[in-house]
């Protein structure tokens, strides 16, 4: 039960006991953000989160970073228009030490001047990373127009002009006013106890900081706007990025509740009318989604589109009448009440990890003034009518005051006057009556579960069995949330792919809940909705398969929809052509994202024979061709029963799931095929490099080496190879980032996969800056490759890696995961259970030796894509 309680200097401390994992999270919610400045201060908040944690009194610069990763924990920070929140997550054990150094760097950050001088310039390099990617484009014209006056109108990040004029002085100024206790909310969730906790916050927060409180900074208010607001523009984009927006009230305002409601029915999840009517009925979007944003001050109910620019008059049409629907029709009850269970569950789903739960205390603490606000949300949705709903539709849903914003690829023909006239026009048609709603068939309730009698197993604890069929099972049961989580995985994937039917695992992973002989893909979309879960295909480079997580309440329902959707797939024609245009749409578009451009680069360069270098998503004459009899004959030959690793993990009992499997995956269909012969690639000769050039404001690099199978018993110490490189404490951000602000982003990775994979280091920097970062990132690779580790980096390394896995595995979703790949490639449950001693024993020696053996320049493979 989530408490409350203030220290003498005006500290609020929110907190939870929560001892499902020996994990604990502290998060310090600062109540000024971006709104927060003056016209000479745009983004200090933000500096704010990068300069915190670059050294205080009694730690310098780079050591709060390394002190956290060496005790397994992770810490980082990010700010919004009204908040700046600094979180850290560790290992129990390590809790005293985590809040302290969390406490030391809001108390006592030092604001060393060389510091901020290289960390103004990391952040010019975030902004130029931003301004390359155009959801963010998009989103900075939306609240630019929506408003005027207001400061939510800039965006929280700054510019590179006024960062570049900050001060030392300036930033103290700032800091001093607003990181005061009255200021700030402590939120803390996990393994300790209210006595210990009590005690560390006295001695780390308690008594006078010498700052105190000044009060809140007056922001200007928005004038209610008179008219609509139109923004349409030409942008470098691949498709439109397209934004309907009506202005609606703060967080704490009695109507939020129906409006987040509101916002779930028109454009939340598969089953949401935009979604079924704009985007899978008509296929005139890519993708469309509706939110109500709610901050401290009045927000934004939006609905936000991306499409190609043939579509879009008739995209806004169908959203404007679907939008009016709800304006003045009722909603079924049935709807809402799908919706109301959605919005209820999310409230369980947060309780998976102790992030998610401090996050949501200290949201309510902070932006709500209380922690009782979140019961006093919960009832007021549990008291919502289908007559509320279109009250505060009809009350916000107001075309004439929309803010109308887009990104339009060039030379697209489309204008704000025609926008304009499809909004006139549509809302004066007479009301039609809102789309029917075809109630799911119920999920087929199969025989009477024949549970055996095995004994009951202890939570925690894997229970593995082969069935008849040769499907493996794997279930561990978890009581700390009424949720549990299911991953099938087969061998397969990109793996099995070749340049003709390339993009095929994608599609398939996309089609696999679109359709069975018991329901359509609509019914398929309510019932995952009623189930108060989400379902999804995968397609990744060494298998395919489906992944679901749910309510625990619906397990055998939920259980046997998962099982109908994997094994009875039936492909329709109608939805094999949507999502095949979609991933053509995704294809035509991945330009918009360079990183991802460089890596597909990277892979075309160093593999030239085995599958790995073909793309994901697949190119688009090989996607064309691939219809509904491609997929079946894939799913016959490499998704029978035979071929099945399922894993299933959270509140469940493991004999009602063997039960349920028995049921379903028991027998074979006698259809599989063999695997595919897939030959290794062969080391490149000599060092391979490729450029791809791209207008956008930085330069994306790859360079990288062959790697390691999954098998490969140098995996860990490859892993922690990495990890000295990685990280906030790593190599390449200390000596690349901090000390020579030469990126925001850089970091190393190590994919493994049946057949070896890759090593490689990637860096976003601006054009000037490439030469230099080159020259960088092989110089730290050389040093780790040719000189000897320090005991204490690669126990630092080490410590991080044991402790994120921890972190990682608080999940359902992500313990089914390592379960189901782990057996599909034949490791078993060694990672799961063994992971921390495998790589507490990796040495130095076997760090370096691993790092000679794959770091040769002479056989690497470098990209470069960017101007």
């Amino acid at each position: 039960m989530a408490q409350r309680y203030t220290l003498s200097n005006g500290l609020t401390v929110v907190f939870e006991e929560q001892h499902a994992a020996r994990v604990a999270a502290f998060q310090v919610w600062v109540k000024a953000g971006s709104a927060d400045e003056r016209s000479d201060q745009a983004g200090l908040a933000h500096l704010h989160e990068h300069m915190l944690f670059k050294g205080t009194g009694r730690r310098g610069p780079g050591e709060i970073a390394r002190d956290v990763e060496a005790h397994g924990g992770e810490i980082n920070a990010w700010t919004s228009f009204d908040q700046t929140v600094y979180h850290i997550v560790i290992a129990s054990q390590f809790a005293r030490m985590g809040l302290d150094i969390l406490g030391d760097a809001i108390r006592a950050s030092s604001f060393d001047t060389d510091e901020l001088s290289r960390e103004i310039e990391v952040v010019c390099e975030e902004i130029k990373r931003s301004q390359d990617t155009p959801a963010r484009r998009a989103s900075r014209d939306l609240f630019s127009t929506a408003y005027q006056e207001h400061p939510y109108r800039f965006p929280v990040i700054g510019t590179a002009e006024s960062v570049r004029s900050f001060s030392r002085d300036k930033v103290l100024e700032f800091y001093r006013r607003h990181y005061t206790p009255k200021n700030l909310v402590l939120s803390a969730a996990g393994d300790f106890t209210e006595a210990e906790l009590r005690r560390w916050v006295e001695e780390i927060f308690g008594g006078d900081w010498g700052r105190p409180y000044e009060g809140g900074v007056s922001r200007t208010r928005e004038p209610v706007a008179a008219r609509r607001r139109v923004l349409l523009r030409p942008d470098e984009v691949k498709e439109v990025y397209f934004n309907l927006a009506f202005p609606i009230p703060q967080a704490d305002h009695p109507d939020v509740p129906a409006l987040d409601a509101l916002a779930m029915l028109a454009g939340q999840g598969e089953a949401s009318r935009l979604v079924l009517e704009v985007k899978r009925k008509r296929s005139l979007v890519n993708d469309i989604h509706a939110y109500a944003y709610t901050p401290r001050d009045p927000g934004l109910f939006s609905a936000s589109l991306t499409l190609p620019p043939a579509t879009l008059p008739q995209a806004l049409e169908e959203t404007v009448r679907v939008l009016s629907a709800l304006r003045t029709g009722l909603v079924p009850a049935d709807e809402l009440a799908t919706v109301k269970a959605l919005i209820e569950a999310e409230a369980v789903y947060q309780r998976e990890t102790v992030q998610g739960l401090a996050r949501k205390m200290g949201h309510y603490q902070s932006s709500m003034g209380d922690l009782e606000a979140e019961a006093r949300y919960y009832e007021a949705i549990a008291k919502l009518t289908p007559e509320s709903i279109r009250e505060v539709a009809e009350r916000y849903l107001r075309f004439d005051h929309a803010i109308v914003t887009g990104l339009l690829p060039p030379s697209t023909p489309f204008s704000a006057e025609q926008a304009e006239e499809i909004l006139d026009r549509v809302t004066r048609e007479a009301p039609t009556a809102p789309p029917e709603r075809r109630a799911p068939k119920a999920a087929p309730a199969g025989p009477a579960l024949q549970v055996g009698r095995t004994a009951p197993a202890s939570p925690g604890k894997v229970v593995e069995e082969r069935l008849p069929s040769g499907a493996r099972i794997l279930v561990r049961e978890e009581r700390a949330v009424p949720l549990f989580a299911l991953r099938a995985a087969f061998p397969g994937g990109l793996r099995y792919e070749t340049t003709e039917n390339n993009g095929l695992t994608t599609l398939l992973g996309r089609c696999l809940t679109r359709g069975t002989p018991s329901h359509d893909a609509e019914e398929i979309s309510h019932l995952i909705d009623s189930f108060a879960g989400s379902l999804t295909g995968q397609g990744g480079r060494n298998s395919v398969g489906l992944r679901g997580e749910f309510l625990s309440r619906h397990f055998q329902a939920a259980f046997r929809l998962f099982a109908d959707c994997l094994l009875n797939p039936s492909f329709p024609e109608a939805e094999v052509a949507r999502e095949r245009a979609l991933l053509l749409q995704d294809i035509l578009t991945r330009e918009d994202k360079p990183s991802g451009v460089a890596f597909d680069l990277f892979g075309r360069t160093l593999f030239r024979t085995h599958p790995y270098r073909l793309s994901t998503l697949g190119e688009p004459s090989s996607v064309e061709k691939l219809g509904p009899n491609a997929l079946r004959a894939y799913h016959a030959a490499y998704m029978d029963p035979s071929q099945l690793t399922l894993s299933v993990v959270g509140d469940v009992k493991t004999d009602e799931v063997l039960a349920l499997a028995h049921e379903a995956f028991g027998a074979s269909r006698g259809r599989a095929a063999p695997p595919p012969k897939v030959q290794p690639e062969p080391p490149p000769e000599a060092p391979r490099s490729n450029k791809k050039e791209l207008a956008r404001a930085q330069s994306h690099l790859v360079l990288g080496f062959q790697g390691v199978r999954v098998n490969d018993p140098r995996r860990h110490a490859l892993e922690v190879l990495s990890t000295l490189l990685s990280g906030q404490g790593g190599r390449l951000f200390v000596e690349l980032r901090d000390k020579r602000s030469m990126a925001y982003s850089v970091s190393s990775f190590s994919i493994e996969g049946v057949d070896p994979g890759y090593f490689a280091v990637y860096m976003g920097t601006s054009p000037e800056k490439v030469d230099a970062a080159l020259a960088g990132i092989r110089e730290q690779l050389a040093r780790v490759r040719d000189e000897p580790i320090p005991e204490a980096e690669l126990s630092r390394a080490k410590q991080h890696l044991i402790g994120t896995h921890e972190i990682g595995l608080q999940r359902n979703g992500s313990r089914a995961a390592l379960l189901a790949l782990d057996a599909c490639y034949g490791l078993g449950q060694e990672n799961f259970l063994h992971y921390a001693d495998r790589v507490a024993a990796v040495t130095a020696e076997e760090v370096r030796a691993v790092a000679r053996q794959l770091i040769d320049f002479e056989r690497s493979a470098l990209v470069h894509v960017g101007p």
